[in-house]
């Protein structure tokens, strides 16, 4: 690969980010025909890879290597899934890509299928070069929605697959070094009081009632731990968050509500305990909110399920991951952001990780969303330099 190679690989991942954007693999749909085409083009150049199925058979990762099955590689790591595009007002096809102005329009195009064909494109060309470490590509699923997707590889680095000294999450982030994100719980709380007339409350048990009181109790607890953890000031908002964000229950005015539910989150900085916020609640709930409910309503119950954990990203300063984005991007400096990312999937299983990407993440999960061609090119110039430092 010459200095010149990002300029002459953009064609190459334009045509290869065409193919993958045309499929639709919103998170609740398979992702396998998708993954059948990077199969079939790996294959065509030569290189095998290695499917990891989840437990439904309905989705699988990826894992690549190119150069030799040693450990001590990198691993750049993407996603194929997409957030939904209902009710969402394109000027184009989400799912045709359109290039118009020097950007890239599509679903996925930023988050992040244009990290995927930049990979892609670049594999043909690393065979070429005298690699010293393998550098691998593992290609994901349900990042959007639980980050379990590369889970299962993970669990293999140093068994039957090659351990890595580094992971690389190409998440947008216009190319700077991200070393720490907020973890992020959500939860679906469902409650079941008791029906009565609302004239006469004691007779009964208004669980939209409680699912009330529970939520401001919510919102207090998260105001107590708001400012716990480290690197605060290094994220907007600087604090650990809650939020609820749908609530639904009873059938009348008049009728004291039998069930009530709603769906909340917590998103902590680092150093906070993930479950920080739930285990108060829980015992909010256990020791005032459920004993008043069954005064009136012995059934009364209330239920929380933990829906995602997906941890967050601690910084590790001097990493072997910081060090290789900083000699990469000709940087110095880390970032956090607000989003959650795969990258505390392998930080939590002992491999130094980083987040560093092309793209802004303010044009992911919008109507038309877009990647620049100038950024495209920024990520195969750090493609092109990755693969140099392994030689």
């Amino acid at each position: 690969m010459t200095s010149a190679a990002p300029h002459v690989l953009l064609e190459e991942a334009i045509d290869i980010l065409s193919h993958l954007v045309a499929f639709d693999t919103e998170s609740s749909k398979s992702n396998l025909p998708l993954i059948e085409w990077v199969e079939d083009y790996l294959a065509h150049h030569g290189v095998e890879s290695l499917r990891v199925p989840d437990a439904s058979g309905e989705k699988a990762a990826l894992f690549v290597t190119i150069g030799p099955q040693t450990d001590g590689g990198i691993v750049l790591s993407g996603h194929s899934d997409v957030v939904p595009v209902a009710g969402q007002k394109w000027t184009s096809d989400p799912f045709h890509l359109r290039r118009d102005g020097g950007k890239l329009y599509a679903r996925g195009a930023c988050d992040m299928k244009g990290f995927d064909a930049l990979v892609l494109a670049s594999i043909p060309h690393w065979q070429k070069m005298p690699l010293k470490a393998p550098l691998h590509f593992l290609l994901s699923y349900d990042e959007e929605t639980t980050c379990l997707g590369p889970v299962d590889t993970i669990a293999r680095f140093g068994l039957d697959l090659p351990r890595p000294r580094a992971v690389i999450v190409g998440e947008p982030t216009m190319m700077q070094v991200v070393d720490a994100h907020k973890a992020v719980a959500t939860y679906r709380t469902l409650i079941t009081g008791r029906e009565a007339h609302s004239s006469k409350p004691a007779l009964g048990a208004s669980a939209v009632q409680a699912a009330c009181e529970m939520v401001t109790e919510i919102y207090r607890i998260g105001a107590e731990v708001a400012g716990l953890g480290v690197a605060a000031d290094r994220f907007d908002p600087p604090v650990s968050t809650v939020h609820v964000g749908t609530i639904a229950g009873g059938t009348a005015r008049n009728i004291m509500a039998r069930d009530c539910s709603f769906h909340w989150e917590f998103r902590a900085l680092p150093g906070v305990p993930l479950d920080a916020v739930y285990t108060r609640v829980e015992a909010y709930v256990r020791d005032v909110l459920l004993p008043k409910m069954r005064a009136t309503a012995p059934e009364a119950t209330i239920v929380t399920q933990v829906e995602i954990e997906v941890p967050g990203l601690a910084p590790e300063p001097g990493s072997a991951a910081e060090q290789l984005a900083f000699r990469l991007t000709k940087s110095n400096r880390t970032h956090a952001v607000a989003f959650a990312t795969e990258a505390g999937r392998f930080q939590a299983a002992q491999v130094p990780t980083v987040v560093c990407g092309p793209g802004s993440i303010d044009q992911a999960h919008q109507p038309d969303e877009f990647i620049s061609e100038e950024q495209m090119i920024a990520g195969l110039s750090f493609m092109q330099d990755l693969a140099r430092e392994l030689c």
